[in-house]
């Protein structure tokens, strides 16, 4: 397929031959995607496989792609800056852009509606819930922020020490807290398993580091992808330990030994209110927040301790982080660990907020979600992978809202099926568009006389 910059140089004027050479090009390339992929679609009937034909589709998609493509080439790639009218513009005194007047003020308003959302919300559970799952997210993406952004190592198994936190909970609430101690134990087991979860996952972070400590790019990754992978097939068949594909039911947490129900032990009858199953989510929702606002002011120390410079200068060069004297193996290890830590603590909080873990839930596509909210954010930025949290996993429950609109797709068609496709376009335009991601601007860890924020352009590539 051409590239991008087919169009003629001179501004104003439009090169045809190469924009319609272009478009033919994108068109025989689509073609030949789609042609096998959604031209066709096998039903099973009754006695045989019948396949139904999708031309219809197929000009529709292609019509789409064409038109947009065809824009691109009139109004986005064509344009170029006139050296007379720059010449012409008076140099005059930098004002602060819009993003460095609001900046120093995002964080704490988003913290402010974040504390206020059950009340904002009416104490309705569908939004509390939709605050937890955002969180969730939000916590394990600063977790592999400081993997991947601070540190410049690639992790695509990130959920494997999601799954190490969700099961310690799982076993130690189920099955070793009541053989040592007894049942009285279970009411307090989350908050006696939630470090001890992060101090496991901190360990296998250890573990996975000492065997990639020489790899770097796409051979780290490979590795990492490989870890997540063999953590969840053993999870799936080492039945007698977790119990399989059938997985474990776990206890709900307790305020503190009190637990969520109706009677005179239970949580409402103690401070005196009537009971409702809101309160037990509410509860889950500012412990998951304060668990972020953990992560996040963790991290940000860190960067200003000599160990978070460390990371950032074994992201921008390991070379030549190793000749200024710099143990690179330590800062890898310590980068791994510590972003594994928070993830063992999300697993913990998934595993009681769920109240059932399975093999099932710690796939490679959630790596890969969790991947796309620091890429998409920018890499190092705490700020704008809270924005791509919101946007990517608010986007999955709006397309659930879609299936009212499935009456007028083809038949067999779920808008649900649609939000990977949605996440995937959103990549595309974004690494097109803004290819550091939402946020691009960062504060500097070290500063002389004034602190400045550092634009993305002085900096490499996706990095910070």
């Amino acid at each position: 397929m051409a590239s991008q910059d087919v169009s003629v140089a001179k501004a104003g004027a439009y090169d045809w031959p190469a924009i319609i050479k272009d478009l033919l090009g994108t068109a025989f390339v689509s073609l030949l995607i789609m042609v096998p992929i959604v031209a066709y679609k096998s039903v099973i009937t009754q006695y045989s496989l019948v396949l139904v034909s999708r031309w219809t589709e197929v000009f529709v998609i292609l019509a789409l792609l064409l038109g947009v493509r065809l824009f691109m080439h009139l109004f986005v790639w064509n344009r170029a800056p006139s050296p007379v009218s720059a010449a012409a513009k008076p140099a005059g005194p930098a004002k602060a852009s819009l993003s460095e007047r609001i900046g120093p003020w995002v964080f704490p308003v988003l913290v402010a509606l974040a504390f206020a959302l059950p009340f904002l919300a009416g104490f309705e559970r569908r939004p509390i819930d939709l605050g937890i799952y955002i969180l969730t997210y939000v916590m394990l993406a600063w977790g592999l922020n400081i993997v991947v952004g601070l540190a410049g190592l690639l992790d695509l198994g990130y959920v494997a020490f999601y799954a190490v936190g969700a099961y310690s909970y799982a076993l130690l609430s189920t099955v070793y807290f009541p053989y040592w101690f007894g049942d009285g134990m279970v009411p307090w087991a989350f908050y006696i398993t939630l470090p001890i979860a992060g101090l496991l996952a901190a360990l296998w972070g250890v573990i996975l580091g000492f065997p990639v400590l020489r790899l770097r790019g796409d051979y780290l990754a490979i590795v990492t992808l490989a870890f997540g992978e063999i953590i969840r097939l053993v999870l799936i068949n080492w039945f007698d330990f977790t119990n399989g594909p059938q997985g474990i039911t776990v206890p709900k947490a307790t305020f503190f030994g009190l637990p969520f129900k109706a009677g005179d032990d239970g949580f409402a009858a103690f401070f005196g209110i009537e009971h409702n199953r809101i309160h037990y989510y509410v509860f889950l929702y500012y412990v998951i927040l304060l668990l972020a606002l953990l992560t996040y002011f963790v991290t940000n120390r860190l960067r200003r301790l000599p160990i978070g410079r460390a990371w950032e200068a074994l992201r921008e060069d390991e070379i030549a982080c190793r000749s200024l004297g710099i143990n690179t193996t330590n800062t890898k290890l310590t980068a791994f660990s510590i972003g594994a830590m928070f993830g063992g603590f999300a697993g913990c909080f998934f595993a009681t907020r769920q109240g059932f873990v399975s093999p099932e839930s710690f796939v490679f596509i959630e790596s890969a979600i969790i991947l796309a909210i620091v890429v998409l954010g920018g890499l190092g930025s705490q700020i704008g992978i809270v924005f791509a949290a919101i946007a990517i996993m608010g986007s999955f429950e709006l397309f659930r809202e879609l299936s009212v609109f499935q009456e007028y797709l083809p038949e067999g068609t779920d808008p649900v099926h649609f939000r990977m496709l949605a996440v995937g376009l959103a990549m595309v335009l974004m690494m097109r568009f803004r290819p550091r991601g939402f946020v691009t601007r960062r504060q500097p860890t070290v500063f002389l006389k004034e602190r400045k924020a550092v634009s993305g352009d002085l900096v490499k590539e996706g990095h910070g």
